[in-house]
């Protein structure tokens, strides 16, 4: 009798093992993280692994840019996509026409303890393309002001509370880049002029403080606030206060190295600050501010990494793996301090608004960039690496570096994108 209860027992046992085992969820994720932001989210990506034996995520970091997003709409269209992917907020308006990303229903949304209202409003809004919801926003990452506090207080523009003074409004930041070249400053501001994707970030902002638009209906750039927003990027250079034609990487080191007083760039470079600061490496202390209101009313450009579900219907994810990713992302939501660290606003407001991320520096000081975010326009055209992008590089940097006059460079910008929009 002994033997037979000891047999059922080993059965039984036998039987759980395997049935705990077919539970398992096994999520294919892909992403297109690298440098900082691909060491944090490995970690992350191991935590939940170790924390939900139910869920097992299998990653993948592909190449950033036009290549991820070629590969996922492949994969799409052959039923070979992954369960859930990184996403740039900017692409959805072209991704979800093309059938790539899959709607979640509110629902869904709040089966996973998810809100929309969890959100900030301007990223939320970026992740709907007609109402629907397209994706979850996990940061907003976006421009700011990095600057050499001992070149700014030796200028007099550098307040008591260690923040720079006298910048607002266009008239007084180009004072403000005299004073520091009249100070000693050999580079007032190092911007990346030769770079399209890192120039229309700032040309969008300065656009939007206006309260411009790039696009209306099918007009693009109407009205006189685009000449007035890249009048005044050329200006910095033609006055000698910004070089021109610096890459990504030298606009960086012109600033690492005390040479440019101050520098605009992502919010993705404060780790790279952080650790030259730590090592002793950088010779002077560092700030980051938001933009400053230089034409009218504060507005900077943004954009979102934000997790979305392919869709395929050839192969549609299933509704339990459906399940599984929303609760992977209400767990990276909540987790999302340890993202902030590469620079990040977390899009998830209980985290933005906890007392852990009121006492981040430099993020805190600049976080509330996100109630004036603006984002890529609403369409096809435009997004990360996208005819936007193009049409920058191709005739706002020649602009910017005096080899095009700035009217003539919009009416190409025109022409160009006027042309992409009815392909």
């Amino acid at each position: 009798m002994k033997t037979a209860i000891k047999a059922a027992l080993s059965a039984a046992v036998l039987f759980g093992s395997a049935f705990s085992a077919s539970a398992k969820t096994d999520i294919t994720w892909w992403d297109f993280l690298a440098g900082g932001d691909g060491v944090r989210m490995k970690a992350l990506i191991k935590e939940f692994n170790e924390t939900h034996p139910d869920i097992q995520i299998n990653a993948t970091t592909l190449e950033w840019g036009t290549p991820f997003y070629t590969k996922v709409q492949t994969a799409t269209a052959v039923g070979q996509q992954p369960d859930i992917m990184t996403y740039a907020l900017s692409r959805f308006p072209l991704a979800v026409p093309q059938g790539v990303l899959r709607p979640i229903t509110d629902d869904e949304l709040s089966e996973a303890g998810l809100s929309a209202d969890d959100y900030f409003e301007s990223s939320i809004d970026a992740a709907k393309v007609d109402d629907k919801l397209y994706g979850i926003p996990f940061d907003i990452h976006s421009i700011v002001l990095y600057y050499n506090k001992d070149a700014l207080a030796k200028a007099g523009l550098l307040g008591d509370d260690g923040k720079p003074k006298g910048l607002e409004g266009l008239e007084n930041f180009n004072a403000a880049l005299a004073k520091l070249k009249e100070s000693g400053s050999e580079i007032p501001l190092s911007l990346h002029t030769d770079e399209g994707g890192s120039m229309w970030r700032v040309f969008y902002t300065l656009l939007s403080q206006q309260g411009g638009k790039f696009m209306d209906g099918d007009e693009i750039l109407p009205g006189d606030e685009g000449l007035e927003a890249l009048k005044a990027m050329t200006n910095w250079v033609s006055s000698g206060y910004s070089p021109e034609l610096i890459s990504y990487e030298a606009s960086i080191a012109l600033f690492t190295s005390g040479r440019a007083a101050m520098h605009i760039n992502g919010v993705w470079e404060v780790p790279t600050m952080k650790d030259l600061a730590a090592s002793g490496d950088l010779g002077f202390e560092w700030g980051a501010v938001q933009i400053p209101v230089l034409m009218g009313k504060p507005a900077t450009w943004a954009d979102s990494h934000a997790f979305a579900i392919p869709n395929s219907e050839e192969n549609p994810v299933s509704p339990e793996k459906v399940k599984a990713v929303l609760e992977i992302i209400a767990w990276l939501n909540d987790h999302s301090l340890a993202w902030a660290e590469a620079g990040h606003i977390p899009a998830y407001k209980p985290v933005a608004q906890s007392t852990e991320f009121k006492e981040m520096e430099p993020n805190a000081t600049y976080s509330s960039l996100a109630d004036t975010a603006v984002f890529d326009p609403q369409s096809p055209i435009a997004g990360v690496a996208g005819p936007i992008y193009e049409a920058t590089q191709n005739f706002i940097v020649p602009a910017l570096n005096g080899q095009l006059d700035p009217e003539e460079a919009l009416e190409m910008v025109r022409d160009e994108l006027k042309n992409a929009n009815m392909n």
